[in-house]
């Protein structure tokens, strides 16, 4: 078995890390700004990677930080 990390592994992290920062804001800001903060600093293959990955159940990714990655995903839709 392989120690190499998931391509995912890396994203999942530093999504939960931009959720962490949020998560003191009220829920729609949070989540509004989580989305955000994506939207405007992830280049696109970034964002549909792990857009690829909540689609696939988001394993790993706080709550928080799921709904606004789905919430992105759906928009960019």
């Amino acid at each position: 078995m392989s120690s190499a990390a998931a391509p995912e592994d890396k994203l999942v992290r530093m999504a939960n890390q931009i959720g962490q920062f949020f998560q003191s804001q009220p829920h729609d800001e949070a989540v509004a700004g989580i989305a955000d903060h994506l939207r405007s600093f992830w280049t696109p293959k970034m964002r549909r990677q792990i857009a690829d990955h909540a689609a696939a159940g988001g394993a790993r990714l706080d709550p928080l930080t799921l709904e606004a990655v789905r919430r992105l995903a759906q928009a960019s839709a």
